[in-house]
């Protein structure tokens, strides 16, 4: 019964990161701090952007659950903390990996979700100032683009045929 207790915080904390991270990208990241941010939607030279030292300010509340959830003899904290950090390494691996190949995975995907939130991420990268943004979360996108991309598999069979 503990394990699915345990289980359900490491969820609950996984998904409030998405509304959290999608919070933060909107309103502080396009917002008082887009300054950090811009260089995200303006391509700038070299490997590493200002952009990227939000992901340490992500870093640090999963880290911190996680410490003092070992700390108190793995409670509750610690399965918040693993569901924070695991947002985390979906983050590194979807958007940096997938959405931008700054990790050279899945560059060829098939996968109607991954063609949907790159998708999705496009259109958000459309927008070069903090204004008029849309699309703001990683993992959940409008469903507008999961049509688009059955779409362009459907013409990709087509075309093969």
């Amino acid at each position: 019964m503990l394990l699915i207790w345990y289980s359900l915080v490491i969820l609950i904390s996984f998904a409030a990161m998405e509304a959290i991270a999608w919070s933060l990208h909107k309103f502080v990241m396009h917002g008082l701090l887009w300054s950090v941010h811009e260089d995200h939607h303006i391509p700038q030279p070299g490997k590493f952007e200002r952009n990227d030292f939000f992901a340490l300010v992500f870093a640090f509340p999963g880290w911190l659950f996680t410490m003092f959830g070992v700390m108190d003899g793995c409670d509750y904290k610690l399965y918040i903390g693993i569901g924070v950090t695991l947002y985390g390494v979906c983050y590194v691996l979807i958007h940096d990996g997938l959405i931008h190949q700054r990790i050279k995975i899945f560059r060829n995907t098939k996968n109607t979700w991954f063609i949907a939130l790159r998708k999705a991420h496009k259109a958000h990268h459309k927008h070069l100032t903090k204004d008029d943004g849309e699309c703001f979360g990683m993992l959940l996108v409008p469903l507008k683009y999961f049509k688009e991309a059955k779409k362009l598999q459907r013409h990709l069979r087509a075309s093969k045929s």
